[in-house]
C-alpha cells in the first residue's frame, strides 16, 4: 500500500481512524466562451521565436486536444503543458483567427 496520497496523519491511536486519501481538486474544462487566452510572442532557448498561448483553464487532455490542433494548422511543431500552448515561429494571426473562429475569447497581448 502506498502512502503517497495520504496526508496530515502519521501515527493514530484511535482503533477506527481511516486515512484520508488527498485526491485533489477535479479541474474541468470551460467551455470556449469563458475562456479569456492570450496570445504572445516570446523568445525561446537560441533566441528562436515561439508562439505562445495562455490562460487555458481545463484538463491536460483537452489542452493538449487544443494543442495538437493549433500545431497542425500552423504546420509546426509545440508542446502544451502548464496551460500554456507553444507553437514554434510567429504565428500569432494564424492562431487569433482560428481561436475566434472556434468562439474562444482571445487577444494578442505582450509587444
Amino acid at each position: 500500500m502506498s502512502k503517497k496520497n495520504f496526508t496530515g496523519v502519521v501515527y493514530s491511536t484511535d482503533p477506527d481512524f481511516q486515512y484520508r486519501e488527498d485526491t485533489g481538486d477535479a479541474v474541468t474544462t470551460l467551455p470556449p466562451q469563458q475562456q479569456n487566452l492570450k496570445i504572445y510572442l516570446d523568445r525561446k532557448g537560441g533566441g528562436k521565436l515561439v508562439t505562445r498561448v495562455s490562460g487555458f483553464i481545463g484538463t491536460d487532455d483537452d489542452l493538449e486536444t487544443l494543442g495538437k490542433k493549433l500545431k497542425s494548422k500552423c504546420g509546426a511543431g509545440g508542446s502544451a503543458k502548464d496551460g500554456e500552448v507553444l507553437v514554434q515561429g510567429d504565428f500569432r494571426e494564424k492562431v487569433l483567427a482560428m481561436l475566434l473562429a472556434d468562439g474562444y475569447k482571445a487577444k494578442k497581448a505582450g509587444g
